[in-house]
């Protein structure tokens, strides 16, 4: 089944076409750029061009954090619930390593 509005979607491309707009553009007439993953090239791009970045990195960020906040406590309850944390967190962030890979 078609967009239900592939209609408009075809005149708004035939009009840019009639008007210009896909001439001279920058790289016209270079192969396009090689991509580890074709299928998410354009959302790994508009992730890295927003400033994010993987999640082993966020989590690695979080991990950090846990353990500035196990050096400043001197909670035993607390330390074993960071070091609990910590442990879970690590594994996280191995299998969002593997996974990114």
């Amino acid at each position: 089944m078609d967009h239900p509005l592939i209609d408009l979607i075809n005149q708004k491309i035939a009009e840019a076409e009639a008007d210009g707009e896909f001439e001279n553009l920058t790289g016209q007439g270079k192969p396009l750029p090689k991509v580890d993953d074709p299928e998410n090239a354009l959302i790994n791009r508009l992730i890295k061009e927003s400033g994010g970045v993987p999640e082993f990195v966020s989590l690695s960020r979080e991990l950090q954090k846990l353990r500035e906040e196990l050096r400043e406590t001197g909670d035993r309850t607390r330390r074993q619930d960071i070091l609990k944390e910590m442990s879970m967190m690590e594994a996280r962030i191995e299998i969002a390593r593997k996974a990114h890979r």
